[in-house]
Order: structure tokens, then C-alpha cells, then sequence
């Protein structure tokens, strides 16, 4: 067995052809990241249901800044519950044979990097089964300037809250420290609630929950929303000129109004579009 395997995370995730880390995870393009920070849960959420992607999504969950977007590229972690002898033959094989220090959480965060969201697998376990706390949140913000998915508990709930730069989605608080389980995968696919995460999948979190988004998805998803919103900005427009009355607006456009709408977009310049998609989403960014 080895921790984190290239060869593994690029066999799991052939439908992406882009660029990719040293570790095999999809890097999804910066560009589609920032323009991510502006996507509602349903207008992700519709392109992975067309694509038959069914569970990807996880709500209830405590999250800590809900006036903020959590978007990044996911790094994950899988725990089971404790076992003494496979505890101490994954301990020793990262230690001895992998160069790994420390505890098995801090295996996961060491391997972080610029805008990944950790996605944590603990069965939901909150009673020692807190994956952070203050310090290793801190170490999280550092390294990603993103946040952390915790299916499971963390501690230092009040230090948690002033990390900046640190958004998180976690399914309890408990003030005691992690124990009785033991890291088994480490950037493999998991189980979070009722979705499945792959390494590589862009995290979205908002209020509604946590959607995770396959690589591949991604460039669509976001040219959904852009689409969606723009053009609820030539509804408005249309409607405070008094072209159009709010039931034409409200039905299906009739072929007219498209091709209205094609002209008013065509006309539009780069910045005019970004000033429309700003303006239009909503969002508070993180």
C-alpha cells in the first residue's frame, strides 16, 4: 500500500485531459476557480444531474462563514475506525518507508498546496473525532488560502472563527482531540454523507451545502451560470426599458426576444460582462 499514488489518482480520473499536479490530481485551470466563486448550488447542481451525476451533493452541515463561497481543488483523506493491528502497520509504513512525521492528520495537510480544500472522510465522527483545531487549521489556511470539508468534528471552534483566509464545513464541535481512527486513504476517493468526492474535484460550498464538482464538469458549470446570469441581466434591462412585459420574460422566449438577446450580448464588451456577472451573482467571495 502507498500513501497518495500518482499512478492510482490518474487511472480514477480519465475523463479529465488537462493539466495535472506532480500527485496526478486534475488541476483545474485558476481561471475557472475565480469564475466558480459566483456559482449558485443549482446551477452547478443541474449540470452534473444532466451528466448523471447524482451524488455529488452533501447538506446540513455546521459551516462557520456562511455569508462566503468556499471554492478549491480537493485533496482527501479516508479514516476508519481504530484497529490496533492496521494502525500500526499504516503508522509505520508512512513513517518508515514514506518520510512521513507526525500524526496521521498532519499526513493529509502536508500535502496541501494553493487553493485545495481538504475533504475529510471521518464517518461523521465528532467525539474524538476532531481533524482540526487551531493549529492545524492555521496550517490549512496557509497552505491553501482556501478551507477545509470536515465529515466529522473539530476543536478551537472560537480560534477556528478568526483564521483568515480559512472557510469551513464541518458536522460538529467537540473540545476533545482526535483519536480511535486511523488514516487508511490519502487522496483516493471518499464518502462524504451522501456524495462521493474524487481527488481533483472542484469543492463548492455554500449555504446550501457542499457540492463536489468533477474536473471535467468544471469549464460547463460555470459557463452555465455565466449564461444563466446574463441573461437575467437583459431580462432586467429589458423589463425597466419597457420592451417586454414580465410574462414574456417569465416563459420560454419566443424567437424574437432571442435573437434580441443575441444582439444585446454580442454588443457587450469583456469588462461589461464581467461589471453584468459581478453584479448579477449575489455572492459575497471568500
Amino acid at each position: 500500500m502507498k500513501f497518495n499514488n500518482r499512478d492510482d489518482i490518474i487511472q480514477l480520473t480519465p475523463l479529465w485531459t488537462g493539466d495535472r499536479f506532480d500527485d496526478g490530481r486534475p488541476r483545474v485551470p485558476d481561471d475557472i476557480l475565480r469564475r466558480m466563486e459566483y456559482v449558485t448550488t443549482e446551477e452547478a447542481w443541474s449540470v452534473c444531474w444532466k451528466h448523471g451525476y447524482q451524488f455529488q451533493f452533501e447538506g446540513n452541515w455546521l459551516n462557520l462563514h456562511p455569508e462566503r463561497t468556499l471554492v478549491g481543488r480537493a485533496v482527501t483523506g479516508v479514516f476508519v475506525p481504530y484497529r490496533p493491528d492496521l494502525h500500526n502497520t499504516l503508522m509505520k509504513l508512512g513513517h518508515e518507508q514514506e518520510g512521513r512525521i507526525g500524526e496521521m492528520n498532519s499526513w493529509v495537510i502536508q500535502t496541501l498546496v494553493k487553493d485545495d480544500v481538504i475533504v475529510i472522510d471521518l464517518f461523521e465522527k465528532i467525539y474524538k473525532g476532531t481533524f482540526s483545531g487551531g493549529n492545524l487549521s492555521t496550517a490549512i489556511a496557509a497552505r491553501t488560502g482556501r478551507g477545509q470539508v470536515i465529515y466529522g468534528g473539530i476543536r478551537d471552534l472560537q480560534q477556528v472563527l478568526e483564521i483568515p483566509n480559512l472557510l469551513t464545513f464541518c458536522k460538529g464541535v467537540d473540545p476533545t482531540g482526535i483519536g480511535d481512527v486511523t488514516l487508511v486513504g490519502l487522496n483516493v476517493p471518499c464518502r462524504i454523507g451522501a456524495a462521493t468526492c474524487l481527488p481533483g474535484d472542484v469543492v463548492l460550498g455554500t449555504r446550501s451545502g457542499v457540492l463536489f464538482i468533477p474536473p471535467h464538469l468544471a469549464q460547463e458549470v460555470v459557463e452555465h451560470s455565466e449564461e444563466m446570469r446574463l441573461r437575467e441581466a437583459f431580462g432586467f434591462q429589458r423589463l425597466r426599458e419597457g420592451v417586454y412585459t414580465s410574462s414574456q420574460m417569465d416563459t420560454k422566449w419566443t424567437p424574437e426576444i432571442e435573437a434580441d438577446y443575441s444582439n444585446w450580448r454580442s454588443q457587450r464588451t469583456p469588462e461589461e460582462v464581467e461589471r453584468l456577472l459581478w453584479a448579477t451573482s449575489g455572492k459575497t467571495l471568500g
